[in-house]
């Protein structure tokens, strides 16, 4: 008697929502730079002569999705089935199990099993932030070993009252901790993550740039 076929499987759904990772800077950033053309753009077609209303249409279809995508668009959205960045022109979809590491340099980056490399965009790194943090950590340290703080010139000791600011400070940058993260999900799902990488271009933003980089081309070749 012959046994039924088995059906695949699908991977079991994630036990938690996505946690997302985005840029505030970048967000403020955005939605500033967004205003701005808003209402320069606005006012050239509302007051605009001639040609001019056109011409700022069109180049608001260009340098809007630009700027949305550098600013506003770039996400990190994570569970424990899969890591889905989302950069300015692609969304790229990496189960844990494809992933053969993330590296912190100047930029944050995650790399496939091939050797694929995808820069993370929302998570970006700030030098001066790592460079705070790794003076904290090490007088620290040198606190915790008995040595005589450079600063202050004297040996810490617990009657001496802390300084201000000093349990507040991190010892870590915010987003070397956001990589840490990330590179404990991985480890921890790495082998049961299964699944394959997809990337998906962007059309929403690059559509309508390109059909304001036409129009702006076409508006000055005929002007």
């Amino acid at each position: 008697m012959t046994s039924p076929q088995q059906q695949p499987t699908a991977p079991p759904a994630p036990a938690h929502k996505d946690w997302a990772h985005r840029s505030t800077m970048g967000i403020g950033g955005g939605l500033l730079l967004c205003a701005i053309t808003g209402w320069l753009g606005i006012d050239a077609l509302v007051h605009g002569g001639g040609r001019t209303p056109w011409l700022a249409l069109a180049g608001m279809f260009l340098v809007l999705p630009f700027v949305i995508a550098f600013t506003l668009r770039p996400a990190v959205f994570v569970n424990e089935q899969r890591l889905r960045v989302r950069n300015p022109f692609r969304v790229i979809t990496l189960p844990w199990g494809q992933i053969s590491g993330l590296r912190s340099g100047y930029s944050n980056e995650v790399f496939t099993n091939d050797g694929t490399k995808y820069q993370l965009w929302a998570i970006p790194v700030s030098l001066r932030a790592r460079k705070r943090a790794n003076r904290q950590q090490a007088r620290l340290q040198m606190e915790a070993a008995g040595v005589t703080s450079p600063r202050s010139g004297r040996l810490p000791s617990v009657f001496t009252a802390p300084r201000a600011g000093d349990s507040d400070e991190p010892t870590r940058a915010a987003t070397d901790k956001i990589m840490d993260d990330l590179r404990e999900l991985h480890e921890g799902h790495a082998d049961v993550a299964k699944g394959e990488v997809t990337v998906r271009w962007a059309y929403e933003i690059l559509a309508p740039a390109l059909a304001g980089a036409l129009a702006l081309a076409v508006l000055l070749a005929t002007g």
